[in-house]
């Protein structure tokens, strides 16, 4: 039952985005408000005001703008701490070592050098091989 699932979260298709969008606009809601209720305020109480829409050159309100580039910047490290780290993580702990190629080539018996599988004689010593 969990293999099934695996196997699902795994594979790249259309329904595994759908439901990572749909996830996703669930999750946003969780991020926006660790966000705004632990992140904001921590950085309010080392700078002082966690509110920068006071600020104004004239009618450009340049506080809403700045709170903006904040509120994205720590939803982007959260996403990114939180889920994207997470995630690949998880994924290369899963993924399967490669099997070794097979071999092309052996050695020779009597001088040690590789040879091609084929091969009746060796290039290097003339010696037959089996």
């Amino acid at each position: 039952m969990l293999k099934g699932f695996r196997d699902f979260v795994f594979r790249g298709n259309v329904i595994d985005l759908a439901v990572g969008v749909i996830i996703g606009g669930a999750f946003g809601t969780v991020v926006t408000s660790l966000v705004k209720d632990v992140f904001t305020p921590f950085i309010g109480a080392m700078v002082g005001k966690p509110d920068f829409s006071a600020i104004k050159a004239g009618p450009v309100l340049i506080g809403n703008f700045l709170n903006a580039v904040i509120a994205f910047l720590l939803v982007a490290l959260a996403v990114y701490f939180f889920i994207v780290l997470p995630a690949n993580a998880l994924a290369a702990r899963m993924k399967k070592p490669e099997a070794p190629a097979a071999p092309t080539t052996k050695p020779c018996p009597e001088c040690l050098s590789d040879i091609p599988l084929a091969a009746k004689r060796c290039a290097h010593c003339a010696q037959p091989v089996a």
